[in-house]
Parts: structure tokens; C-alpha cells; sequence
């Protein structure tokens, strides 16, 4: 369905472009940055909404549905608060049960929600399959990391709003803005503005 042209996703269909022109084929997984958790899935919503448009097949997930407990994370660390960044996500689960079988392609299954971290309980999976053509867009907090980063075709990070004490240190110690494929002022939502970055 055509979305109605607004300047944000016109924006969006311009990196839609972008992406599709270097990734068009077969099983990419896109990762959405920054420290506003609202505003990171809002922009991936509204870039899958714009896929769609294209009618790419398009799943949506996100790290905040593959956290550790929270009886685990007591264990893992002290209650601190950097022990999100430190010990919050079962990164394992996240490879296991979504991105290793989504780029398997074929018919095999993968979930896209393991545990609710609001119940704190695991959630029933609902196992989905995807075409050979397909798009998975995963939003989520420090989702740049070193244990994470080669597992995402294209990154976008969104800067704007300020970050807590833990993601200052995952900016300071992961760089994201270095390596992301690409930055965007997200300050104004509906005026979102590629930042262009040196990185020669």
C-alpha cells in the first residue's frame, strides 16, 4: 500500500533505496541504533511500512525481546546501572533462535520474540519462515557491539536524544558512529537529516 509522502519517509524511501540497491537479494538484516528507544522503533517501523511499499517481504524484532532474566542477570552482575550493557542480553539466544536461521533461508523457522521482559517469562514461540527474498529490521539498545556488528548486512544509528549512563560508555568504548553504514539527526522526527561522517 502507498504511503502518503511526508518528508520523513520520503527520507526513508530514499534509504530504502540505498539499501535495496546494494542488498536487494536474498536475506538481509538491517540493525537500527541510538539511545531513544521510541524513536529507534518508530524509524524501524516506518522503514519496514516502506519496504512494504516495494512489497518486500519484512519482519520486525527486537533486542528488547532477548534479554536475560531478570534472576539471570542478579547472578551475571551487580545491580548497577551499566548491568543492562554488561550482562541484559542473551545475545546467544538472539543467533540461536532468529539470525542463524533467518540466514539460512529456505523453510527453516525462526522467532523474533523470546522473552518478555515486562513479565519477565519467556514467551511461547511463534516460529515463522520467510521467502528467499526477505528483510529482517532489529532495533535495539547497544545493538553495535563487537559480539554484534558482523551480523548486520546495513546499521543506521540515530543521534539526537541524550543517553543514560551505560550507553555513554557503550558510545565511548564501541565508537558506533565509525562503523554504522549510516548516521541520521533524528532530533526532529519528522525532519530526519543524513549526517555525513569521516571515515578515511
Amino acid at each position: 500500500m502507498k504511503l502518503v509522502s511526508t518528508p520523513r519517509i520520503d527520507f526513508l524511501r530514499v534509504l530504502s533505496a540505498e539499501i535495496l540497491h546494494n542488498y536487494g537479494r536474498g536475506r538481509t538484516i538491517v540493525a537500527i541504533d541510538g539511545t531513544d528507544a521510541a524513536a529507534r522503533s518508530a524509524f524501524a517501523d516506518d522503514l519496514s511500512a516502506v519496504f512494504r511499499e516495494d512489497e518486500r517481504r519484512v519482519f520486525r524484532a527486537s533486542l528488547r525481546y532477548f534479554q536475560h532474566s531478570r534472576a539471570e542477570q542478579q547472578q551475571l552482575a551487580p545491580d548497577t546501572p551499566e548491568r543492562a550493557y554488561l550482562v541484559g542480553y542473551d545475545y546467544s539466544a538472539l543467533r540461536r533462535v532468529l539470525v542463524e536461521p533467518f540466514r539460512l533461508g529456505g523453510s527453516t523457522g525462526f522467532v523474533t520474540e523470546e522473552f518478555d521482559p515486562d513479565r519477565d517469562a519467556w514467551i511461547q514461540p511463534t516460529w515463522q519462515t520467510a521467502p528467499a527474498d526477505a528483510i529482517l529490521i532489529v532495533d535495539g539498545d547497544y545493538i553495535n557491539r563487537p559480539e554484534l556488528h558482523g551480523l548486520w548486512l546495513y546499521s543506521v544509528l540515530l543521534e539526537g536524544a541524550p543517553g543514560s549512563e551505560s550507553f555513554a560508555r557503550y558510545l565511548a568504548e564501541v565508537h558506533p558512529r565509525d562503523i554504522v553504514s549510516a548516521v541520521i539527526d533524528s532530533t526532529d522526527p519528522q525532519a530526519l537529516r543524513r549526517v555525513l561522517t569521516d571515515r578515511c
